[in-house]
């Protein structure tokens, strides 16, 4: 019975050990993994005739969103009006690739999209060469603006991650 008593005892200071080690190692901070996000948008003309322009854009530079945010209260005494102007918020450097348009006279250019997509392909490879991640791709289209007018644009939206 001694044996017994003795054995139950080892094992609950084993498991009371045991679940003390577990908390401390879970409770040890854990590394701050720093990350940086970039995203390249990618405009196609879907207008006929190949009137329209098409190409990928990067910047170059960074800007921070608080410099052009308001915070809304819902009392206008407190809330202060965002004084920055536009050309405070327009990116000058920046990379402009081209890319053909959808359509040329003849309609559809499925060419055109070969092409398109090999440029794309080109700048993710070479993205991830660098040390991006692609972790999103976000599209969308405006076509005719609901007038009839045949103009519109398809966008496609590569948002690249990468550790600090």
């Amino acid at each position: 019975m001694k044996k017994i008593f003795l054995f139950i005892a080892a094992i609950a200071v084993g498991l009371i050990s045991f679940s003390f080690i577990n908390k401390e190692s879970s409770n040890a901070e854990k590394p701050v993994v720093q990350v940086e996000y970039k995203v390249v948008t990618c405009v196609e003309s879907i207008v006929p005739n190949g009137l329209g322009r098409s190409r990928m854009i990067s910047a170059n530079e960074t800007k921070d969103y608080k410099e052009f945010t308001t915070t809304r209260s819902g009392d206008k005494d407190k809330d202060e009006k965002n004084k920055s102007k536009r050309n405070e918020i327009r990116v000058k450097d920046y990379e402009e690739t081209k890319l053909l348009n959808f359509y040329n006279l003849g309609g559809i250019r499925f060419q055109n999209i070969a092409a398109n997509d090999a440029v794309m392909t080109s700048k993710i490879n070479d993205m991830v060469a660098q040390g991006w991640e692609l972790v999103f791709v976000n599209t969308g289209v405006e076509s005719e603006g609901g007038k009839g007018d045949g103009k519109g644009i398809f966008i496609t939206r590569y948002t690249f991650k990468r550790s600090l």
